[in-house]
């Protein structure tokens, strides 16, 4: 029997995909949600080898509201979004800042109000992030 819904968006990035491996291993049915910005296509099949079960993917920028608010109101039984489409790259956000923060906080907002008008009940938010150096002193945890 398959378990609950989710939806991972950067479904088809490196996390994503892994991501989507997993879950997909695990009985859930997942649902791939990607621009392809960074990415392919051809991953949700890669997926499918993988797992045996090709995920759907929906190829759309969750910047645009009207298409998070019309996928989600054909998947409002989703049990959880598991956001990887932020934008990441450290020498690209310096030379792009404005379509970084764009990105990065119209889709967060765009999935959150849809949760909330779907009553979608959970998202793991996780972004990449870099280090730098060394630091001199660490907070000691």
């Amino acid at each position: 029997m398959m378990k609950s819904k989710i939806i991972v968006t950067g479904g088809t990035g490196y996390i994503g995909s892994h991501t989507a491996v997993e879950l997909i291993e695990e009985g859930f049915e997942v649902i791939l949600i990607d621009n392809l910005y960074n990415s392919e296509a051809v991953v949700a099949d890669r997926v499918g080898k993988i797992t045996g079960i090709t995920p759907r993917l929906e190829v759309f920028d969750l910047c645009d509201n009207e298409k998070v608010t019309s996928f989600f109101s054909k998947n409002y039984d989703a049990a959880a979004i598991i956001h990887f489409a932020a934008y990441k790259a450290v020498g690209e956000s310096v030379k792009k800042p404005l379509e970084y923060y764009r990105n990065n906080l119209i889709s967060l907002l765009n999935l959150l109000e849809a949760m909330k008008l779907y009553r979608i009940p959970a998202m793991v938010f996780s972004s990449s992030c870099t280090v730098y150096g060394q630091p001199e002193k660490t907070a000691g945890y």
